[in-house]
C-alpha cells in the first residue's frame, strides 16, 4: 500500500481490470485467452475449447427490486452471461448460480428467483450444475458463471478486425434503456404517490428489453447457416460507443460509423422523444441490450446485405483516422463513449 489515492472512477471498469491483472503470467498451457474478451478460452482437446465467463449482479446498482420481478431477474441473469458465450462464437452449455441474500428475502422469494434461472435454461437448453449460497448484511447478490464450448477454428475475439471490414450489429439498440427510464419515471411517481397505478401500457417491448432480454444465440446460428464467420465481436452491454472502442482497441484500429444505419426501434425512438432525448444517444450509450456487434469482411457483403436482423452501420479504418460517427447531415465528428461506469 502507498500513500497515493487513485479513484476507481479515474479508471473505469476495463481499466481497472487492465491495472489489477496486467502483471499476470498464463502458467497452464491450455489457457488461450484469459482475461480481456468476453469469455476466457481454454483447450480440451485438439479442435475444441471451453468458454468461460462471468458476470454478477448487485441489487441497488444492476437492478431495484421495486420495479424487478424476482422470476425476470432470474432469467436476466443467467441470459447476460450466456450472451458473453454467443459474443465469442460458442454454444452455451452449463451455467453455476452464486447467491448472497439477506434474511429479509423469505423462501419463496428465492424459489421465485429460481423458477426465473429455470426458465433461461430450458429456453437457451442449458444446465445448472453448481454454484453458492451465503448471507448478506444488505440486498440480494447473484453472480453466475457461463461455460460453453466451440471449436478452436470457431472462436471469434475481439481483436480480429482489419483495416476495411464491415461493421455489423444484431437486432435494434437503446430499448433496454428507455425501458429503465420508464420504469424510474413511474417509481418516482409511486413514491410521491402510491395510490397513483403505474402508466405503463403500449410500452411492452420497452419493458421486456430492460426486464428479461434475450442473448443473441439466433445470431451465431444464423451466421453459421450464412457461412459468414466475423472477424472480431462482442456483446452490446455496456452501449453500443462503448463496445466499438473496445473492439477497435483491442484490434488495434479505428473506424467510422453512420448515424443512419444505426438501427432503433419506432417505439424507442417515440419514448427518447418523449423523454426530450436524442434516440441516437440512448443507441449509442443505453446499453443492455445484449445485441452483437461484429465485424466481416467485404467479401461477405452480399450474404449480410437486407437481411433484417443484421444491420451495416459502418467500417474499420486505419488506427490513425481514429473512431469517428458521421451524422445525418454527414457532419464528421469523434465518437464518443458515455455508456455504463460501474465506479461512477
Amino acid at each position: 500500500m502507498t500513500d497515493k489515492r487513485t479513484e476507481l472512477s479515474e479508471l473505469g471498469e476495463f481499466g481497472l481490470i487492465e491495472k489489477l491483472t496486467s502483471n499476470f503470467t498464463t502458467h497452464v498451457s491450455s489457457t488461450i485467452k484469459g482475461v480481456g474478451d468476453d469469455a476466457a478460452v481454454i483447450s480440451i482437446s485438439d479442435s475444441e475449447v471451453m468458454l468461460v465467463s462471468t458476470d454478477s449482479l448487485i441489487e441497488g446498482i444492476h437492478f431495484n427490486l421495486m420495479y424487478t420481478p424476482l422470476m425476470h431477474l432470474g432469467y436476466k441473469a443467467v441470459v447476460v452471461n450466456l450472451s458473453d458465450i454467443y459474443a465469442m462464437n460458442g454454444i452455451a452449455e452449463q451455467i453455476t448460480v452464486s447467491l448472497a441474500v439477506s434474511n429479509r428475502f423469505p423462501l419463496e422469494a428465492l424459489e421465485e428467483l429460481y423458477a426465473g434461472i429455470k426458465k433461461a435454461c430450458d429456453a437457451y437448453q442449458v444446465d445448472l450444475v453448481g454454484g453458492d449460497t451465503t448471507s448478506s448484511l444488505s440486498g440480494l447478490m447473484i453472480s453466475i458463471t457461463a461455460l460453453g464450448r466451440a471449436k478452436k477454428t470457431d472462436v471469434v475475439y475481439r481483436s480480429g478486425a482489419k483495416e476495411n471490414d464491415l461493421l455489423v450489429v444484431s437486432g435494434d439498440l437503446g430499448g433496454a434503456y428507455m425501458g429503465l427510464q420508464l420504469l424510474e419515471r413511474e417509481k418516482e411517481v409511486y413514491k410521491a404517490n402510491p395510490n397513483i397505478q403505474p402508466d405503463l401500457d403500449g410500452h411492452d417491448y420497452l419493458l421486456e428489453r430492460q426486464l428479461k432480454p434475450e442473448a443473441r444465440i439466433d445470431i451465431v446460428k444464423l451466421l453459421k447457416q450464412m457461412e459468414v464467420k466475423p472477424t472480431s465481436m462482442i456483446d452490446v452491454s455496456d452501449g453500443l460507443a462503448s463496445e466499438i472502442f473496445h473492439l477497435c482497441k483491442a484490434s488495434n484500429l479505428g473506424c467510422t460509423i453512420y448515424d443512419e444505419k444505426i438501427p432503433i426501434d419506432g417505439a424507442t425512438a417515440s419514448s427518447a422523444i418523449e423523454f426530450n432525448i436524442d434516440p441516437i444517444t440512448t443507441a449509442l450509450n443505453g446499453g443492455e441490450d445484449y445485441e452483437l456487434l461484429f465485424t466481416i469482411s467485404q467479401s461477405d457483403y452480399e450474404k449480410v446485405v437486407g437481411n433484417p436482423n443484421l444491420s451495416i452501420i459502418g467500417h474499420i479504418t486505419e488506427k490513425n483516422s481514429g473512431i469517428n460517427f458521421i451524422d445525418k447531415q454527414g457532419v464528421i465528428a469523434p465518437l464518443q463513449a458515455q455508456g455504463w461506469n460501474h465506479f461512477e
